[in-house]
């Protein structure tokens, strides 16, 4: 079994090679630089790397995994040192470090606010200390908190007043009696048939989602019927999100299998 692995090992770092010689040298019909060939044959193996957990856990796909994983932690930091550090305190307490980073210095009063996330973000790596980890919960408290608290508020208006605010719509749209509604009846999205049919069914699947949800009466007769037409309600509504979602994962399958077959074996176009 341990020659095994150490056969597949070496079967792939050939197999790599290949790809890498080919690339460059233009097996593929198109003429490509050492570096672009190399970083086109990465991507393609770490793309079959991470598709072999198909099969089963293996050290690639570990690798594969880790790698990724570590690569975007290192991203977002240094992002977010260029960006918040670098780009946004400096200026403001500092022309020397200003002038070093090539930032243009911000010059004003010393607000000393600007302490406390130098101080947070000072505490926070004290994660790193076997003995002073304790400290890091305090800035990392402040960070959840905060969060929490912005988007409590942001939730709160989109999925919660918006969406119920959504729900108060006219069962009867540009209303101007009988006769001119049935010599102007139109199929089009926006003609008032298929509003008035947009907005009822919207009335319908909202008021038998909560009764579906109310449970001080036992759902019998009518009130029973008006419960399961709120289950269908619920039911179609969880699976378009899940087929949405799955639609996007596929997408980026899509896009894999297009690179693969595109830029790195150059069968497609």
């Amino acid at each position: 079994m341990k020659n095994l692995k150490w056969f597949v090992l070496a079967a792939v770092c050939i197999l790599f090679a290949v790809s890498w010689f080919a690339k460059a040298s233009g097996g593929d019909g198109v003429d490509n630089s050492v570096l672009d060939a190399f970083l086109v044959t990465l991507a393609a193996f770490l793309t079959l790397a991470i598709m072999s957990f198909l099969y089963q856990d293996n050290p690639y796909y570990k690798f594969a995994e880790h790698l990724f994983v570590g690569v975007s932690a290192a991203y977002w930091m240094c992002l977010g040192f260029w960006s918040t550090v670098v780009g946004n305190l400096f200026p403001r307490i500092s022309e020397g470090l200003s002038n070093f980073f090539l930032v243009p210095y911000q010059p004003g009063p010393l607000n000393f606010f600007f302490a406390i996330p130098i101080i947070l973000g000072i505490l926070l790596l004290m994660r790193l200390s076997p003995k002073g980890g304790w400290l890091s919960r305090w800035p990392l408290a402040f960070i959840v908190g905060t969060t929490a608290g912005l988007n409590f508020v942001r939730y709160l208006r989109s999925d919660f007043v918006k969406q119920i605010s959504s729900t108060f719509v006219p069962l009867v749209v540009d209303w101007q009696g009988f006769g001119h509604f049935f010599s102007n009846i139109s199929l089009t999205a926006g003609g008032p048939l298929v509003m008035m049919l947009t907005n009822l069914v919207i009335f319908i699947g909202v008021f038998c989602g909560i009764v579906y949800f109310f449970f001080s009466k036992e759902h019998t007769g009518v009130f029973g019927k008006a419960s399961r037409v709120g289950i269908w309600i619920l039911m179609i509504t969880f699976g378009a999100s899940f087929g949405y979602t799955v639609m996007g994962r596929i997408s980026l399958l899509v896009g894999r299998l297009t690179f693969l077959f595109t830029d790195w074996l150059g069968i497609i176009g």
